[in-house]
């Protein structure tokens, strides 16, 4: 009789071994080899002789095209995130820190669509069916008819989805909590959360049914479990968020039927998420105008435009070596913009410790925050608060240049919008507005910026020295 093969596979990153050892080679993570069958789950050799296949129909790239069929929520934006709505017969991923609120917001879209009329079920691994309703009574959903479950098992879930009228929303909370009679492992393991997954999948192709599913996060930020799992589902969903601040980020980074990097902002509240229409406002309303340090950034997250409020601080330091603490923005990019500044600007910042903060714990992603950013550097270093009703926005180069960035129009128009007069903006912008009340300063090298803000302090001393 042959030896039965067994192998062992990391359950932090998938990778596959051919001994047990306490270390993984793939991610460095100790002690998260399990052994497990090779025969069973996705992957697994085949159990009997295959069967002849069969040809399919070959087509042309040439022919009609039909819109992707869109549930739409009336929750505007969970709808913007989707792009229009949830497709049918999609499988979505949410991710998110634990307590963050993805099951609050779910539940809230289930109870949404089950008053248009829809089926909507939801499956809750994790919860009682009594924790689930206290939860929904606390969001006003009670009333709505959305069906409830707590199964874990995953032959079992699809045996009762597939009972009577098709549903047209299935919320699966969450996938760690899935496991198959076919798979000899425990729940939460790789080949558990991939043979669910994967099953979960099949159906909602074969059914027509959008599947949403909660994913929980590692310590690193990322959804647990292979990252297969995110190439096999149509849409990722990250909900970010900081404790310390009563507003939440829902955030695409995958989607197969809409645009990627769009943002839907929500506030929390005893009452659960309440969507905020006009993030800007949100993010500036705690300003200091009078403070330096502090430069409005104009930014895009995908068609929204966006202000948020770049806060630096800059201190002689008594240490050899200086401080650099960023929050909300990469630590490589602040090196870089302090070396240009001090390259080619002539502003020393060697011996000075910096920090820098986003403000309102927003995480901005896009270079375009370079010229705001050596702005609050420069303001906090001179001591001086710059304008109030201005803007700043633009991509800086190693050799000191001020380089173009997208949306120039819409930057300007959300700026003006919110009471902004003047901007700061690379002078090689194409698209600017043809009309508008605002004053443009156009910036072609940092140097110039420099200058400008060193100018106004110039004026306001010789004001000082006048009166």
């Amino acid at each position: 009789m042959a030896k039965a093969r067994t192998q062992f596979v990391c359950q932090n990153c998938g990778t596959v071994h051919s001994r047990w050892a306490g270390k993984c080679d793939g991610c460095g993570e100790w002690n998260t080899i399990i052994e497990e069958d090779p025969m069973g789950g996705i992957g697994g050799g085949p159990t009997r002789a295959p069967k002849k296949g069969r040809p399919v129909a070959l087509t042309t790239l040439s022919g009609e095209i039909e819109d992707a069929p869109r549930i739409e929520t009336g929750i505007s934006e969970l709808d913007r995130v989707t792009g229009g709505g949830f497709v049918r017969g999609s499988a979505l991923l949410v991710g998110g820190d634990p307590g963050i609120g993805k099951s609050t917001v779910l539940m809230q879209a289930a109870a949404a669509l089950a008053r248009r009329k829809h089926r909507v079920i939801y499956v809750s691994g994790e919860e009682a069916v009594a924790q689930v309703r206290l939860r929904a009574q606390r969001l006003g959903a009670a009333d709505s008819d959305v069906l409830l479950a707590a199964e874990t098992n995953v032959e079992d879930i699809l045996a009762t989805l597939s009972e009577g009228k098709r549903p047209d929303l299935v919320i699966i909370d969450s996938i760690q909590t899935l496991w198959s009679d076919t798979v000899d492992s425990a729940p939460g393991t790789v080949t558990q959360v991939r043979t669910g997954v994967q099953a979960m999948i099949r159906f909602a192709k074969q059914t027509g049914t959008a599947v949403v599913l909660v994913g929980h996060v590692t310590k690193e930020g990322q959804i647990a479990g292979p990252r297969v799992v995110e190439h096999m589902v149509d849409a990722v969903l990250y909900f970010e968020g900081d404790r310390g601040h009563h507003y939440r980020i829902l955030r695409t980074v995958k989607n197969r039927f809409g645009a990627t990097d769009e943002i839907g902002v929500f506030e929390m509240s005893d009452k659960g998420l309440r969507e905020v229409a006009n993030p800007s406002e949100l993010f500036l309303g705690e300003r200091n105008e009078k403070s330096p340090g502090a430069a409005v950034f104009a930014g895009m997250e995908g068609t929204r435009p966006l202000l948020v409020e770049v806060q630096a601080l800059v201190a002689p330091t008594s240490l050899g070596t200086p401080r650099r603490a960023v929050v909300g923005w990469d630590s490589a990019r602040l090196s870089m913009i302090l070396a240009v500044l001090e390259a080619h600007c002539g502003v020393r910042l060697g011996q000075h410790d910096v920090y820098l903060n986003v403000a309102g714990g927003y995480r901005i992603s896009e270079p375009a925050a370079d010229l705001a950013v050596a702005s609050a550097l420069v303001s906090s270093l001179a001591g001086l608060a710059l304008p109030a009703d201005c803007v700043y926005f633009g991509e800086v180069s190693l050799s000191g240049a001020v380089r173009p960035v997208a949306h120039t129009a819409q930057r300007l128009k959300e700026a003006e919008k919110l009471g902004f007069s003047q901007a700061v903006l690379p002078s090689a912008s194409t698209d600017l507005p043809r009309s508008g009340s605002g004053r443009l300063s156009e910036m072609e090298s940092l140097p110039d910026l420099v200058a400008r803000i060193a100018g106004s302090r110039r004026a306001l001393q010789q004001v000082d020295e006048a009166d």
